[in-house]
């Protein structure tokens, strides 16, 4: 039981093998683990400290990252991969932080890309128009 308290937070999350993002309310990108790089094919070096409203497809100018997540929750949201631009489907999770003062949003995703392309809810690989 020690072992897992003396853990740091990020050193947990960097191990979970589900995409996490953590957003500012001001929209700016706080922390993104291994598997959120890998779902966007970004180095999260690129991302941090960053406004990420760029990432979101088809997402409404004046909604922040920051209130689209926390709106989104249990709803399938578009991310755009950097290297292909292929558009990735993902399911958002609840967030860890969960009262409506908390300045910081973190939320997991599951890719349901491929999930709805073989349950023909897409047409087939979706690229950006």
């Amino acid at each position: 039981m020690g072992y897992l308290e003396a853990l740091p937070a990020t050193v947990l999350l960097e191990r979970l093998p589900v995409p996490v993002l953590a957003v500012h309310v001001d929209g700016t990108l706080l922390y993104a683990n291994g598997a959120f790089e890998q779902l966007v094919g970004c180095d999260r070096s690129e991302l941090v400290g960053k406004p990420i409203g760029g990432l979101f497809v088809g997402s409404d100018a004046e909604t922040s990252p920051f209130g689209l997540l926390r709106a989104s929750v249990g709803e399938i949201v578009q991310l755009q991969h950097s290297v292909d631009g292929t558009i990735i489907r993902a399911l958002v999770g609840e967030s860890a932080f969960i009262r409506d003062d908390d300045p910081v949003v973190m939320v997991s995703f599951l890719d349901v890309t491929e999930e709805l392309w073989n349950h023909g809810g897409l047409p087939g690989p979706a690229h950006p128009a």
